[in-house]
């Protein structure tokens, strides 16, 4: 009975001393320490970047160092934009990806110490499998150039510059009076005070991106008044030759039209670049003074 008891006694010591090294592991300081300078080197020495601002861990290598994100609203035109490019025999712009919402879990109190002697932490290791999302669906499509066009981006614009440091970007601007009136056609029994806030905060998120990221800046007013003049510009923007298939996007098949996905009214399916909704002195009188000052700053007449 009593080496029964010493042997429970000794697996009982063991378990606390192996937590007790899981625990010290766990307090370790980051690789590249708290300054945010990155480590010497990754596992065979390479030179490597941090994976962000003030990163804990060494950035690793993208399949896909390039993608383009379009930076947009709700509601402002992004699903035209998106078919519109997916059009060009070089560029793949599928469905929204929502890459933001796709998590990765270490489950076990272990899976943090083990992924850290990979130099890898939560967040890169989901920066990882984003870039290998992207990078698959480039090579399925035997394409180029990849394009995402989730508007919610432009809420966490700061996360895909860590992802992505030579990511490029489209930055596209709706009138905001424009945009309230679509949201609370789309909705039903939309709040038009909760609207007026969710489409504030996508402004605002917008013009701190546009102040920060390199990028082309576009109004969905002028692509669909003039979509062989900005589907140009945005082509050499991206460094590709403009192609006159990109105004046929009806003729193509760019995957399912559905909520969740990106804009699924009769007007996207209708093949064509319809005129964009004309917006009233009324519309606009009607915003919020903050808005009434973005529509401003974005080259929208506001009557006084």
């Amino acid at each position: 009975m009593s080496e029964a008891r010493e042997a429970r006694r000794d697996t009982v010591r063991k378990g606390l001393r192996r937590r007790g090294r899981l625990l010290a592991e766990a307090l370790r300081p980051p690789v590249g320490g708290l300054g945010g300078t990155a480590a010497p080197g990754g596992p065979n020495g390479e030179s490597v970047e941090p994976s962000s601002v003030g990163g804990t861990v060494p950035r690793a290598p993208r399949l896909v160092e390039s993608p383009v994100f379009v930076l947009s609203p709700v509601r402002s035109g992004s699903t035209l934009l998106r078919v519109l490019l997916n059009s060009h025999s070089q560029i793949r712009a599928p469905h929204e990806m929502h890459l933001r919402t796709v998590h990765v879990r270490l489950d076990r109190d272990f899976s943090a110490a083990a992924m850290r002697e990979l130099h890898l932490d939560k967040e890169e290791l989901e920066h990882v499998l984003w870039d290998r999302i992207l990078h698959l669906e480039l090579e399925r499509s035997g394409k180029r150039l990849i394009v995402d066009k989730t508007p919610p981006n432009t809420l966490a614009w700061e996360r895909l510059r860590r992802c992505w440091p030579k990511a490029r970007y489209i930055f596209l601007r709706r009138h905001p009076g424009a945009v309230v009136g679509s949201l609370m056609n789309r909705r039903s029994g939309a709040d038009r005070a909760e609207v007026l806030e969710e489409v504030t905060h996508y402004a605002r998120r917008l013009e701190e991106a546009e102040r920060v990221l390199p990028g082309l800046t576009v109004h969905y007013e002028e692509l669909t008044a003039e979509p062989a003049r900005i589907t140009g510009e945005v082509c050499d923007y991206l460094g590709l030759e403009w192609e006159e298939g990109l105004l046929d996007y009806g003729r193509r098949d760019h995957g399912p039209y559905r909520p969740q996905l990106g804009d699924w009214s009769d007007n996207i399916k209708s093949g064509r670049v319809l005129p964009a909704r004309p917006v009233t002195p009324a519309d606009t009188a009607a915003l919020p003074d903050e808005l009434r000052g973005i529509a401003e700053r974005w080259g929208y007449p506001v009557a006084d």
